[in-house]
């Protein structure tokens, strides 16, 4: 089986094609164009473990402008992870790269999907489309997103819901919830929040700290999103893949002074737009049609993102 991952450099993608090349069976293709917050070295980092695969290819490529007829040649999955990410920036001028690489790339990919023979497309989608809610989301809740960013997303979704009803493209949304763990974004809040607690710098939060968050580790939204391959009764809907427990930004600080035995330094800022105060994901639906089920505590998770931000901080 062929395999195409979009957004291979990047966090979760480079995990994700990682975990498909434990198996056998699987051919994989990562494409990735090195645009982000993540920088070119880290990028490559993440890459390590792949390019000498033998099951595995990495194309270099702008999927705005490349040949996606001739890239899904006999692909049988498409897993498009590629995107500009983060809230906080999508505003005011740097709104354009958003529109073109979650928008526009998604439209391209499902007019070429037109006349292929792929059996699924699975897009990443996120929880920012939800905005505020209270309690737990659930997929069919009117989404009302807070940023230009889950704008784009959004209507990454809408367009994949037209193309299924008007072309029968085969589509499988994933809204992702705060996932986090090794190789996580450097513009991300766990991030952020590690390397200055090591390098003994104040911590940077916005807001006061109350506000909570759906956390999940990485290799349980690899899982979900995998889980997808073997269950064709996910195709047409769309799922929420949240992690094993919440906690709020000030618990996660205290958490990390213990994992770290380091104490910290705590800067309150005025909270930012688009920014949703909690997030709560009710995820029965994909425990219930792909068997979605996370299984790493935050405790666990964040001991071993610890390890990892440790690790490129020594490598400068």
């Amino acid at each position: 089986m062929k395999i195409l991952v979009t957004g291979a450099a990047g966090f979760i993608g480079s995990h994700l094609c990682e975990k498909l090349l434990e198996n056998d069976k699987y051919q994989v293709i990562g494409v990735d164009h090195f645009i982000g917050p993540t920088s070119f070295p880290l990028k490559n980092k993440n890459l390590k473990n792949l390019r000498n695969h033998p099951r595995f290819t990495f194309q270099q490529r702008d999927l705005y402008i490349t040949d996606l007829n001739r890239l899904l040649a006999d692909v049988d999955v498409v897993f498009h992870l590629a995107g500009i990410p983060g809230v906080r920036s999508s505003w005011g001028y740097d709104f354009e790269p958003y529109v073109q690489n979650n928008i526009l790339v998604t439209q391209r990919f499902l007019e070429a999907l037109k006349t292929t023979s792929v059996k699924k497309f699975v897009y990443a989608s996120t929880s920012s489309i939800y905005g505020q809610k209270n309690g737990k989301v659930t997929e069919d809740m009117l989404p009302e997103p807070l940023s230009p960013y889950g704008v784009t997303k959004l209507a990454g979704e809408h367009l994949c819901r037209l193309y299924e009803k008007s072309f029968q493209i085969p589509i499988v949304i994933l809204r992702f919830f705060t996932v986090y763990g090794p190789r996580q974004r450097s513009d991300m809040a766990f991030h952020i929040f590690i390397k200055q607690l090591l390098n003994d710098n104040p911590i940077t939060v916005f807001g006061d700290g109350t506000q909570t968050r759906d956390f999940t580790y990485v290799e349980d939204c690899v899982n979900g999103i995998i889980s997808v391959m073997d269950h064709d009764q996910a195709i047409g809907k769309t799922f929420n893949i949240g992690g094993l427990e919440r906690a709020s930004v000030n618990e996660v600080i205290s958490l990390l002074e213990h994992l770290t035995g380091k104490k910290a330094t705590i800067q309150y800022k005025p909270e930012v737009h688009g920014e949703p105060k909690h997030t709560y994901a009710d995820i029965s639906l994909a425990q219930k049609i792909i068997g979605y089920h996370p299984i790493v505590s935050l405790k666990d998770g964040l001991k071993k993102e610890i390890e990892y931000i440790r690790e490129i901080i020594k490598e400068g």
